[in-house]
């Protein structure tokens, strides 16, 4: 397993929204729907994207692409910076004036597609990822507020099968289109990571190292292994010193804190993602049992692995 498949093997997408905007100008809404993560290709004309951040506004033209961190900072996609919000796009794709008035039913245009004008100058199709999968953590903490692709930094045939795919209302429409927008999703992280300006985090340069890289993939591979730095050495060839000077020096952590992290990771989406047991899930990553995985859950993210399961807290 290499980087990129470990981290998009847990959060592919099920359900993702999908919509193609056609908009005429003037024309800006404003994104409040504290989505993981958000795709926007523009397939007609142009549109700005302007992240609360304070990032610097992005012009998105034909062929470009965007992925979008969400989470509580709101952005606007819009026909020029500046432009106040004629609409609120809120959790779930639900549509509204600034104002409060529903605008979902009087804006649509056709299957998946909605905007202020039929044949309007400029088309955006959004994938929309709406959960939050753990093992995406450490995928969505490397990368920027605004990835931006022009349409000369990459090579990709996915857009018009998006867009032909995002048009037709088949049986088993929605597999296809979240397959699709895993899809453009792979290729689009592929290609900003092998940028040599895509300040890519210390895990993924890592994973060419002869030494780390070996490591890093047993860890990935095998979380349940009794691992010690010692025998994770060992299977790689050096010592124990060696190992843990250069995998901290190239991770940026040690190897036992990334096992720590990487195994309550995998816990916390098959707590989501399955029916096993605490008891299964707790051997399947590495931990001697229901007792160990729920101290390290607590103790890391707050709450006990049942809470995360039904992601609700009880009233204590």
């Amino acid at each position: 397993m290499d980087a990129l498949a470990g981290l998009l093997d847990g959060p592919r997408a099920r359900g993702a929204f999908l919509l193609r905007m056609v908009m005429e100008p003037p024309w800006s809404l404003r994104i409040e729907d504290h989505a993981p993560l958000c795709l926007m290709c523009v397939t007609h004309g142009e549109a700005w994207l302007v992240h609360g951040s304070g990032t610097a506004p992005v012009l998105l033209r034909p062929g470009d692409i965007a992925v979008v961190r969400g989470g509580p900072e709101a952005y606007t996609v819009t026909d020029a910076p500046g432009s106040a919000p004629q609409a609120v796009i809120g959790p779930g794709g639900t549509c509204h004036t600034p104002h409060g008035e529903p605008l979902a039913q009087s804006m649509r245009l056709g299957v998946r597609t909605w905007g202020n004008a039929p044949d309007g100058s400029s088309t955006v199709l959004v994938g929309t990822y709406q959960m939050d999968g753990e093992v995406s953590r450490r995928l969505l903490d490397a990368l920027p507020d605004v990835l931006h692709l022009p349409a000369d930094a990459w090579d990709c045939p996915l857009l018009p099968v998006l867009d032909d795919e995002m048009s037709r209302d088949d049986p088993g429409q929605s597999v296809v289109l979240d397959r699709v927008l895993d899809l453009l999703l792979i290729g689009v992280l592929r290609t900003w990571f092998s940028r040599p300006d895509a300040a890519a985090p210390g895990w993924y340069r890592a994973m060419g190292d002869p030494v780390v890289g070996r490591a890093l993939r047993l860890l990935q591979n095998e979380p349940a292994h009794p691992w010690t730095v010692a025998s994770l050495a060992a299977r790689c060839g050096v010592s124990r010193a060696a190992l843990a000077r250069r995998f901290t020096a190239l991770v940026g952590e040690s190897p036992m804190a990334y096992l720590a992290d990487w195994r309550l990771s995998l816990a916390a989406d098959r707590l989501r993602e399955t029916d096993a047991t605490v008891e299964s899930i707790a051997r399947q990553v590495g931990y001697g049992g229901s007792y160990a995985l729920s101290a390290a859950f607590k103790r890391v993210r707050g709450i006990s692995p049942q809470e995360h399961r039904t992601g609700v807290r009880p009233v204590r």
